[in-house]
């Protein structure tokens, strides 16, 4: 129809002599003029592409966080329930006797349990310390290690009382934590 109108006014000559000469159908030049922006689809399918970009990475910084967070307090209890084995090793006496104490001011979110327990060799102990959230109560790591008797064996009867008082004071000294 517009082909129609427009032959009309330009004196039955096709409106582009170029075309009809090539024989091509496609639309000349003038109409297919190029636009120096972008449509509002292309628009909406970047800022699409974004918003899930940017929710992955921001998921992806969180979970990164919260694992660092993890491994600080992971290696934090490590250390202390094995300075805690090292505080009982240090003491020289082992009681077979569950204790339990805290860390004092320095670990407020933390409390020990331990577990000394008599081992397969006369002389050899099995200690088990437990490091526990004090809100929850939840073990958050356990450690075993096995220790000898520093005085084992006991050759006279005032070794076997001299143990005897150590293990008493040894035992004192865990009850009230430490």
């Amino acid at each position: 129809m517009v082909g129609r109108a427009l032959r009309a006014r330009r004196g039955g000559h096709a409106p582009w002599p170029s075309l009809r000469r090539t024989g091509r159908t496609a639309r000349p030049a003038i109409e297919l003029r190029c636009s120096g922006g972008f449509s509002l689809i292309e628009v909406m399918c970047a800022i699409l592409i974004m918003g899930v970009a940017l929710v992955a990475l921001t998921h992806g910084m969180t979970t990164a966080l919260g694992s660092t967070k993890d491994s600080e307090v992971q290696t934090t209890v490590v250390g202390l329930a094995a300075g805690q084995i090292e505080t009982l090793r240090a003491g020289g006496v082992l009681t077979d006797d569950t204790t339990e104490g805290d860390f004092g001011e320095s670990f407020p979110k933390y409390r020990w349990e331990q577990t000394v327990s008599p081992g397969d060799v006369d002389g050899l102990h099995q200690v088990d310390v437990a490091v526990k959230d004090i809100k929850s109560g939840a073990t958050l790591y356990k450690l075993t290690t096995l220790l000898f008797d520093s005085d084992y064996p006991s050759t006279s009867a005032s070794d076997a009382k001299a143990k005897q008082r150590d293990q008493d004071k040894a035992k004192k000294r865990n009850r009230r934590g430490q």
